[in-house]
């Protein structure tokens, strides 16, 4: 004999807290806030999903390491295998997901690059030790042993054992300007909340609409 026992919802479908929200960057912030407290470790960390000029796809963590209306913004090589992808296809997508807080923020739009200025900046913040490995690392290429890379990082830290250590011309930020950006919140029996909102360009106004979970 089936169950037909109704299912006992514990809280409404609607949470009322974010599928209301008409700024998506507002509520990114909030929700991004909100995982800096809870999540264990790299609240920041997104996948990033690049293609080559074939288009086969390719995915891997990243830190995200800034954010405003512009766009979200991580670091790395242009000569390293997902800058050669953007060179090649200047489109990305990312994934945030804060299993602490049950939740998802998906992103895909098209790719450019930071200022000089932007990067300077940041690569200045960053301590000594990682920018010597920005100087020792052809980040993606292969590596023949793991003493060749010690190698590598001994040589300049030496070279830069004095003053300042300059950013590397290929060592670059990129800014991901969404198309579009949806926010997902865990429910429980899978009746998930979902609401995205889509432009046609960065500099158009956003639209908003609820997706089925």
């Amino acid at each position: 004999m089936s169950d037909t026992t109704p299912i006992e919802q514990p809280s409404r479908l609607t949470s009322g807290d974010f599928t209301e929200s008409d700024a998506p960057f507002v509520l990114f912030d909030a929700w991004f806030e909100e995982a800096r407290r809870s999540e264990p470790a790299d609240p920041n960390a997104m996948a990033i999903a690049t293609a080559d000029a074939g288009g086969m796809p390719n995915v891997r963590m990243v830190l995200l390491k800034g954010v405003d209306e512009r766009g979200f913004v991580f670091y790395t090589h242009q000569t390293s295998q997902k800058g050669q992808e953007i060179a090649a296809n200047p489109s990305a997508a990312a994934v945030f997901h804060w299993k602490s807080l049950q939740r998802q923020v998906r992103l895909r739009g098209p790719v450019s690059l930071v200022s000089d200025a932007e990067a300077d900046a940041y690569f200045d913040s960053r301590p000594r030790q990682s920018k010597i490995g920005a100087w020792a690392s052809k980040q993606s290429s292969p590596l023949e042993s793991r003493l060749a890379f010690e190698k590598s990082v001994a040589y300049y830290t030496a070279k830069y054992a004095i003053g300042s250590v300059p950013r590397p011309p290929t060592w670059v930020g990129y800014r991901i300007a969404p198309l579009s950006i949806e926010f997902w919140q865990d429910r429980p029996f899978r009746l998930h909340d979902r609401i995205v909102f889509k432009r046609e360009r960065p500099s158009a106004p956003w639209t908003k609409f609820r997706l089925y979970p």
